[in-house]
């Protein structure tokens, strides 16, 4: 399947709306045609972007590198941290327009999803700085260095489609509908549903088309491009003999079966994301499929080799059974003409090469003596039959070998397409950005991870209901309790507290009997005094400070089922046990922090195999204190998995 102009239309709206404010946080190479563009949100979950030949789209999934792709070392130098400011389409045409904008800088990355498609890296006045590939035709040049030029526009933009359009009807005898596609460079799949809608037969002739006909046609027209571009639509996954398409509106097709699709975007995901992983198991595999088919080819050879030898050895075999019949036909000797005779009757015959005579059957020459007895030289053909069928367990022993090799090759290509594969993005939660936890009392609380997150904490998330913790350490992040009641949930503020001394530097350094206080949001002032300055994810805190000490230095992990998926929580020990399936107490020393996350990985499976070994160890690395950690005790909770 590849895109049509008006589903071009649709997509570049609907990313364009999504993308608002997002930039570039990574690229990705899938293949040769294709990259993932990771475009991060401060408040926003992030959002995954194929731009391929084929086509754009947001994915859910994400494929591992199939092929490095030249461009994307190129694009990572120019476009990260860069923001998607805008996307345009050129008129109807299959082209789209990234324009990417930052730091003083601009450049346009123009899509082409026509023909083999193309992807060009151009600044702000269209000078191409990088392609997938160059072209050289009548009507453009496109390569590093140029100006890019669009293709030609053929036919009319249906965008614009108006009754002054068919004036050229009258003098046209061709059918309606190839007519129509054809002048607005429409699929048949659409020009046959506006016609359908317009109650039009796609046979009629052109020139026989009424006015009727033609307001019938342009109302249709418009409809359908206004409900495929206003996403007010209901797309649907189509399959047919050539296989599956993704329509954005319901298009009646003979012979097919069709399905609903959550979106038109998830729709094409799902479908473009089979081609590009189908193309990747062909790729990882070719070299593998090559030999496979190199030694079947050999194989079929030997085998073709076997049923020879077996044909002439049984054809020599019956030439030397037939000699013990000459003597009661009254033949004395080989040379008589009537043993010429039988011979021939049995494709064989007596020949002299240099004086030797042999003895022919079909292209096999067999020397002979002309004045052997006839069971001597039945013994002689004999004896070339049994050499003949001997060489068949030389080739039989050959082709066991290939065929062990073939098999050998077969699985390994299997399980080389087996490795193709394509995983789920995980969708996140805001506040996973953040250190997170779940108190015993069931309010969220959110620390920072560094300066950077300690300052978004402050300056974005900090609402008038919830209060602020700090530890009475250097060092210690920020700690925000969300939506706090009137009347104070002192669990919680104990819990909070000691999380926030945990997170500090007092982990790393096992500093025991620290404290940490929490304010109100009033009581924090992001800019400093007059004449003084504050580092980046500082603030000033001013006011009465409420005091909490931490009663230890002890933190759990846990496996907490939220949203319909597993996520893993770091906090005080009682809420992660309280609301978490399983979890592990950890303290102060011996482990770095990647071998006590290969630990608690084990752990957790122990525990709960098939839930824990959908996390890696990045994912318990990042819920750890900085610093060295230990585990002190582990168990399933009360919490059943759903």
């Amino acid at each position: 399947m590849g895109l049509a102009g008006i589903e071009l239309a649709f997509l570049v709206k609907d990313i364009a709306e999504k993308t608002r404010d997002y930039y570039v946080n990574n690229i990705y190479s899938i293949n040769q045609n294709s990259v993932l563009f990771k475009l991060h949100h401060p408040e926003k979950p992030d959002l995954f972007l194929v731009v391929s030949s084929i086509g754009m789209w947001f994915t859910g999934i994400k494929i591992e590198a199939l092929e490095e792709n030249k461009l994307v070392k190129r694009l990572r130098d120019d476009l990260l941290r860069l923001k998607l400011v805008k996307i345009e389409q050129i008129g109807v045409e299959r082209i789209a327009y990234l324009t990417f904008s930052g730091f003083d800088k601009e450049f346009v990355l123009i899509c082409e999803f026509f023909g083999d498609g193309n992807i060009l890296l151009c600044n702000k006045d269209l000078k191409v700085l990088a392609l997938l590939h160059s072209i050289q035709v009548r009507h453009r040049e496109l390569r590093v260095g140029t100006i890019y030029t669009p293709p030609p526009q053929k036919g009319l933009n249906i965008f614009e489609i108006s009754p002054e359009n068919f004036a050229e009807l009258k003098s046209i005898t061709t059918p309606i509908a190839k007519w129509f596609g054809r002048t607005f460079g429409l699929p048949t799949k659409y020009a046959e549903e506006i016609l359908r809608t317009a109650n039009v037969s796609p046979d009629l002739a052109a020139n026989a088309v009424t006015d009727q006909n033609i307001a019938d046609l342009v109302s249709a027209a418009k409809t359908l491009i206004d409900t495929i571009i206003s996403g007010n639509h209901t797309p649907t996954i189509v399959k047919t003999e050539d296989g599956l398409d993704v329509y954005p509106v319901s298009v009646a097709i003979p012979n097919s079966e069709q399905e609903p699709a959550p979106s038109f975007m998830e729709g094409l995901d799902r479908i473009f994301s089979k081609i590009i992983l189908e193309k990747g198991k062909e790729i990882k595999s070719g070299s593998l499929d090559k030999k496979i088919a190199d030694i079947q080819s050999t194989i079929d050879e030997q085998s073709r080799a076997i049923s020879l030898v077996k044909e002439k050895a049984e054809k020599i075999s019956s030439v030397a059974k037939s000699l013990y019949t000459f003597s009661s036909h009254g033949i004395t000797n080989i040379m008589d003409p009537a043993a010429s005779e039988i011979l021939k009757s049995q494709n064989a015959e007596l020949v002299k090469d240099r004086g030797i005579l042999f003895l022919k059957i079909d292209d096999e020459k067999i020397q002979i003596r002309a004045d052997s007895s006839f069971p001597a030289l039945a013994s002689t053909l004999f004896n070339e039959a049994k050499r003949q069928s001997s060489a068949i367990e030389s080739i039989e022993s050959l082709r066991r070998k290939n065929q062990k090799e073939i098999d050998k090759l077969r699985s390994k290509s299997q399980e080389t397409k087996k490795a193709v594969f394509f995983t789920e993005f995980k969708k996140k939660e805001w506040f996973e950005r953040y250190r997170w936890f779940y108190t015993s009392d069931g309010l969220l609380a959110i620390g920072g991870r560094d300066s950077s997150s300690n300052s978004a904490i402050i300056r974005k998330q900090l609402a008038k209901n919830d209060k602020v913790f700090h530890a009475e350490i250097f060092g210690s992040p920020f700690f925000v309790l969300k939506d706090v009641p009137e009347s104070l949930p002192f669990d919680s503020l104990n819990e909070v507290a000691q999380a926030t001394v945990c997170f500090s530097r007092a982990w790393r350094e096992a500093m025991y009997g620290m404290s940490a206080y929490w304010i109100n949001p009033d009581q924090v002032k992001k800019a400093a005094p007059s004449g003084q300055f504050l580092s980046r994810g500082s603030f000033v805190l001013e006011g009465h400070k409420n005091f909490i000490k931490a009663p230890n230095l002890k933190l759990a992990v846990g496996i907490l089922y939220h949203d319909e998926r597993y996520i893993i929580m770091c906090g005080p020990p009682e809420p992660v046990k309280k609301i978490c399936i399983c979890y592990a107490v950890i303290e102060p020393g011996l482990d770095e922090m990647t071998e006590c996350a290969k630990r608690l990985r084990v752990e957790f499976i122990k525990l709960q195999e098939d839930i824990a070994k959908q996390f890696t160890i990045d994912d318990f690395v990042r819920a750890l204190p900085a610093g060295e950690s230990h585990i002190t005790e582990s168990g399933n909770s009360k919490v059943e998995s759903p």
